[in-house]
C-alpha cells in the first residue's frame, strides 16, 4: 500500500469534471476512468516499473512498452494496460508504471491522475 499524499485541488477538480462526472456507482467510475485513459494516453509509450506487485511479473525498474488499454471488462476494479510479453500481450496494473521521459505531456498527466487516485486511497 502506498503512502497517501497531499490533496491537490486542481487535480481533484479535473478528475471530478473529466473522469467521474455523473458517476454514481463504482461501475460508472470505472467506465469513466477507462474511457478517460483510453482517450488521453497516446499509445505506444515507454514506461518503467516503479513498484513490484504480486499480480504482475514485472520487476522494479523494468522498462516496458505500453501498447494499449486492457479490455474494458478487465478494468472494473483497477486500470490495466497491455505490454508485449513473450509471444503475446500481458495486462499489467497502470499503477505499477511510470511513463518514460519522452512520453507526451497528456499521457504523463493522465497516468499521474490515475496514480493520484490510487495514492489517495480512492477505489472503484
Amino acid at each position: 500500500m502506498r503512502k497517501r499524499r497531499r490533496r491537490e485541488p486542481a487535480r481533484e477538480k479535473r478528475i471530478c469534471t473529466q473522469v467521474t462526472v455523473d458517476a454514481y456507482s463504482s461501475e460508472e467510475q470505472s467506465i469513466g476512468w477507462y474511457y478517460y485513459l483510453q482517450e488521453s494516453l497516446r499509445f505506444p509509450f515507454p514506461a518503467v516499473c516503479i513498484r513490484k506487485r504480486s499480480i504482475s511479473p514485472l520487476r522494479q525498474k523494468a522498462e516496458v512498452q505500453v501498447l494499449g488499454m486492457a479490455e474494458e471488462g478487465e478494468c472494473e476494479r483497477e486500470m490495466f494496460v497491455t505490454i508485449p510479453w513473450k509471444a503475446s500481450r500481458l495486462a499489467v496494473p497502470l499503477s505499477q508504471l511510470e511513463p518514460g521521459r519522452k512520453t507526451d505531456p497528456g499521457t504523463k498527466q493522465a497516468v499521474a491522475d490515475w496514480h493520484y487516485w490510487v495514492d489517495m486511497g480512492y477505489e472503484l
